[in-house]
């Protein structure tokens, strides 16, 4: 019969506790919220929903086609600007998600005959964008810009560097400066995912491509979600003017899609103005990634040191660590749980978001329920 296949996978990750299943949250959730990427805790600013709301009324419910067609509205427009003059750049492009937004960057800037050198550790989007492209793609070891540097030697083509700023199970930072270097030296660009540095890092927030001193450079491009730090929904690739007109008439993720709603382009909008006016709130997002650190080492816990606002604690199996979320959950806080195939080295671990507005009690809560719920 058609589709019996499904039952035996389905029996598989039953077997390997890898089963998914979605967990619908009510609007005034009684949980303390340590796993969303609400870096910034702007997602229920009324500054932010004001945004979304008014934009909704004038411009309507949906875009209403492809960005190509009806779907670029004056506000798409006027984030772009923002956006770019923000990070730095000469030019951006907003898309539906962060996730066609790496599409699209990887797709369009790595052509038939071309190499794609690709971290180890890079997200699913990346990965997806490498497989998608027409270029030859090449895996090289974790945030190491030698093996890069090795990559780019085989091939005398057209090569870019794919990589993450911050990666998104350990959060860690990719030597971005070292990276760049390494490109440079044999004429190759370089695209990084800025999801997760983003409203954290660099001056104000700006990201980690900025704290890096690339923010402007002809030969660096740089995604990032709208969905994260500016608590909205939708991506944007940023970077020289000529790249982002290359992606209007070849990113197939920009030209086939329906562009982003005018709600949540108004809430992003409202987002990157309030991070503007209030830039502290990136230095405190790190602050507290730091303090969770500090405390959940300090209690035991083999937790990896933030570069940004993710920290990661280990959990001894995949089983244990769904049990571990589950428990957690049960005592009134959220944690993400990361397993394979979501993570590239296999091992399982809680993923804690820090956020800008938690205060010192609600840290000092979080430490406490994930001691006391430990497998």
């Amino acid at each position: 019969m058609a589709f019996d296949w499904i039952d035996e996978q389905a029996e598989l990750r039953r077997r390997a506790g890898l089963v998914r299943t979605l967990r619908p949250r009510p609007a005034d959730s009684p949980l303390l919220d340590l796993a969303s990427n609400d870096y910034l805790g702007l997602a229920h600013h009324p500054e932010v929903t004001e945004g979304a709301a008014r934009a909704a009324r004038e411009w309507g419910g949906g875009a209403t086609g492809s960005r190509l067609v009806t779907g670029s509205t004056e506000l798409h427009a006027e984030l772009e600007r923002e956006l770019a003059d923000f990070c730095g750049v000469e030019a951006a492009l907003v898309f539906s998600s962060g996730y066609a937004a790496n599409l699209a960057a990887v797709t369009a800037l790595a052509p038939h005959g071309s190499l794609i050198v690709s971290d180890a550790g890079n997200h699913a989007s990346l990965i997806d964008g490498c497989r998608l492209a027409r270029g030859t793609t090449q895996v090289v070891a974790h945030a190491d810009p030698e093996a890069v540097r090795k990559a780019l030697t085989t091939h005398d083509g057209p090569a870019v560097a794919v990589s993450d700023t911050v990666f998104s199970v350990d959060g860690d930072a990719a030597p971005l400066a070292e990276l760049a270097a390494v490109c440079r030296t044999r004429g190759a660009g370089l695209v990084v995912d800025d999801a997760h540095g983003f409203g954290v890092l660099g001056a104000g927030g700006r990201g980690a491509a900025h704290a890096a001193g690339l923010a402007g450079a002809d030969d660096v491009v740089v995604t990032l979600t709208l969905s994260k730090s500016l608590g909205s929904q939708g991506g944007a690739v940023l970077g020289p003017a000529r790249v982002v007109d290359h992606l209007v008439n070849a990113a197939r993720t920009f030209i086939f899609d329906t562009g982003l709603a005018p709600a949540a382009v108004g809430a992003a909008l409202a987002a990157l103005r309030l991070l503007r006016r209030e830039p502290e709130r990136a230095a405190r997002a790190r602050t507290v990634a730091g303090e969770l650190h500090a405390r959940l080492t300090a209690a035991g816990h083999e937790a990896v040191r933030p570069d940004a606002a993710v920290v990661s604690v280990r959990a001894p199996s995949p089983e244990q660590a769904v049990r571990w979320a589950a428990d957690c959950r049960a005592a009134g806080l959220a944690v993400g749980c990361f397993r394979p195939p979501s993570v590239p080295d296999g091992i399982s671990r809680l993923r804690l978001t820090a956020r800008a507005d938690l205060t010192e009690g609600q840290i000092e809560r979080a430490v406490r329920v994930i001691g006391e719920t430990r497998p």
